[in-house]
């Protein structure tokens, strides 16, 4: 019996076929993957000096710093540090 492309039935013909797709190259799942970074960078983060802090302000708020941040070619967080060195500083 000759091998059909068109044959998908039968899968045993089709076994020597490479999968579709990257390789998987880490045993560890994608969840788990994005948990062991997460962590890696708050390790690095905290040996350069940097601490993590979650604030909550306003759409308008938030948009109006966006705004000012492009502006001045910074990130938003950039613009929020640079903000709170100046009142507190000077």
């Amino acid at each position: 019996m000759a091998k059909q492309d068109s044959d998908c039935i039968t899968l045993d013909l089709f076994d020597s076929l490479p999968k579709v797709g990257r390789p998987r190259s880490n045993p560890l799942s994608r969840e788990q993957q994005l948990r062991v970074n997460k962590r890696n960078q708050l390790k690095r983060d905290r040996s350069s000096g940097l601490r993590r802090i979650e604030l909550k302000l306003h759409s308008d708020l938030i948009q109006s710093l966006e705004e000012q941040a492009l502006l001045r070619g910074i990130s938003r967080g950039q613009l929020i540090e640079q903000i709170l060195s100046e009142h507190i500083n000077g």
